[in-house]
């Protein structure tokens, strides 16, 4: 069992930087692929990036590579995502999610965290 609890979210001006916070329990915890998702008012939730348990592994959506840097630290069970050069189309509700290797789709999530970006 794993428990995220994401942190970090608010309002920000475009071109500015936030850095989102994943914490999470589990004795396992860095064995778990951890992503970040993102859902917008009135869309479906899409992928924004992904990190596996060594965090050698990263993937990252288009619409944010070289933008974002998403980055694990296992012995505090912690999961960042640092977002800059944000943009008003990313103001979404981020959440984190886990998921052994094996698995195909993540089994736990987070509550999320508002990112708002202004114009």
């Amino acid at each position: 069992q794993v428990q995220l609890v994401e942190s970090g979210g608010g309002l920000v001006q475009a071109g500015g930087s936030l850095r989102l916070s994943c914490a999470a329990s589990g004795r396992t915890f860095s064995s778990y692929v951890v992503g970040w998702f993102r859902q917008a008012p009135g869309k479906e939730r899409e992928f924004v990036s992904r990190i596996w348990g060594a965090g050698g592994t990263r993937n990252y959506a288009d619409s944010v590579k070289g933008r974002f840097i998403i980055s694990r630290d296992n012995a505090k069970k912690m999961v960042y995502l640092q977002m800059n050069s944000l943009k008003p189309d990313d103001t979404a509700v981020y959440y984190c999610a886990a998921k052994m290797p094996s698995r195909e789709s993540y089994d736990y999530w987070g509550q999320g965290t508002q990112v708002i970006v202004s114009s």
